[in-house]
Formats: structure tokens, C-alpha cells, sequence
């Protein structure tokens, strides 16, 4: 790996159940490089939403050390990592977290405002852009009721990349959605990947595994396998 993006040493993370503690990760170690495009295998149960919570700071670890872009996220508090995720992670959801009251633009817009990276003037054209990139733009006026399911994947898609960060997590972003539209969607992935982003991805879904650059197999907590397959 050329440069290492990301980079999981050691990371447990452990919680309170009734019958104690449950390790939900045990003692990973893990390196996504930039430009790579990830997928995180497992059944369910196996870890794989809580290793990218890890990733994106939503959690933190019990034990271990996370740098992501050289920041260590484990260091950080909630104020820090509000405003470094803002700047670095663009996530992207199954159930799509549009905004139904605002626009398919307005909601582009919104992380912009939070952040304050791009702009004021340009964000506006900005959100146009996006959508334009993720082939919805026609769609911009509308609320994301009246999309498709599809199209209001990408336009989660145009959302993430609203503050243009290096990192793009999505959690099952293909498990609503049919064959067809699920190639679709991964070809915009692959095309993020190809220009540099680095795509990290939770899927149950094995025959995505071509879009990939590789794979990484979780069960019970640890990574069991990881490589090209």
C-alpha cells in the first residue's frame, strides 16, 4: 500500500450486555490504502457495522489506535471528531437519511453550511455538480419523496461527497435496491475509487465482489481473511 489512509492497530471495542461484556471487535489490525475500494464481509452479528463506526469515529474503540489521513481518531473528543468527520468521512446510508423536507439540493447544501470548507457563493453550483456527477441532476428541485429509490441513493452518494472528502463509508448503500440499480450504483463507486477516493463498504452481498479492489472477511469480532477474491 502506497499510503496508508487508513489504519486500525490493535482496536477492540467492548460492551455492556446483561451477561456482562460482549466484544464486538477483538483486537484488529487493519490498513485500507488511498484509492482502494474495500469491501467488509460477515455474517450478521460479525462486526462489521461497529468496525466502521470505528473508522468514522461514530464509536470508539475499548482499546487500540485508529489513524485515519494521519488524525488519530481515538484521541479525539466529540466536538474534534463532529467537525473532522465533516472535513474527511462522507458516509453513506442503506436507508439513504435524505432530509424529507428539504430538497434533493438543499440536502447536498446542508453539510457545506455545517462546515464551512466550500464557499457560501459556490455551494449552490456545488450540489448542481454533484448531481450532475451522480446522474440525477434533473432531480435537484424535488423532494426525496418522489425519487426512486435508486436515484435517492445517489443523491446520498452526491451528499457525501459534498465537502469533498478523501474517505467514503457506506453501510449496505445496495441492500434496498434491485440487480440492476445495485451495478449501477457500485459503477459510481468503482468511478470514485478510480479518481482517488477511498471507498470503504459494508455489503452481504458476494457477487459485488468484482466491483472491489479487495475484500475483508469478518466472524465473531476478528478480520479471518483478507486479499482479492
Amino acid at each position: 500500500m502506497e499510503t496508508k489512509l487508513i489504519e486500525l492497530l490493535g482496536v477492540s471495542k467492548a460492551y455492556d450486555v446483561a451477561a456482562g461484556k460482549f466484544l464486538a471487535l477483538k483486537n484488529v489490525d487493519m490498513q485500507v490504502g488511498a484509492g482502494e475500494f474495500v469491501a467488509v464481509v460477515g455474517k450478521s452479528g460479525s462486526g462489521k457495522s461497529t468496525l466502521i463506526n470505528m473508522i468514522t469515529g461514530i464509536d470508539s474503540p475499548t482499546a487500540g489506535e485508529i489513524f485515519v489521513a494521519a488524525t488519530p481518531v481515538h484521541d479525539l473528543d466529540q466536538e474534534q471528531l463532529a467537525v473532522w468527520r465533516g472535513r474527511n468521512v462522507g458516509v453513506v446510508f442503506q436507508f439513504f437519511q435524505l432530509l424529507p423536507t428539504l430538497t434533493v439540493s438543499e440536502n447536498i447544501i446542508l453539510p457545506m453550511d455545517f462546515c464551512g470548507v466550500i464557499p457560501a457563493r459556490e455551494r449552490k453550483e456545488r450540489a448542481f455538480a454533484l448531481l450532475e456527477k451522480v446522474g440525477i441532476v434533473e432531480q435537484a428541485d424535488k423532494l426525496p419523496s418522489d425519487l426512486s429509490g435508486g436515484q435517492q441513493q445517489r443523491a446520498a452518494i452526491a451528499r457525501a461527497l459534498a465537502n469533498d472528502p478523501p474517505i467514503i463509508v457506506a453501510d449496505e448503500p445496495t441492500g434496498n435496491l434491485d440487480s440492476h440499480t445495485s451495478d449501477a450504483v457500485m459503477q459510481l463507486f468503482s468511478e470514485l475509487a478510480a479518481e482517488g477516493k477511498t471507498v470503504v463498504m459494508v455489503t452481504h452481498e458476494r457477487d459485488l465482489t468484482r466491483f472491489f479492489t479487495r475484500s475483508i472477511t469478518l466472524a465473531d469480532g476478528a478480520i479471518i481473511r483478507s486479499g482479492n477474491e
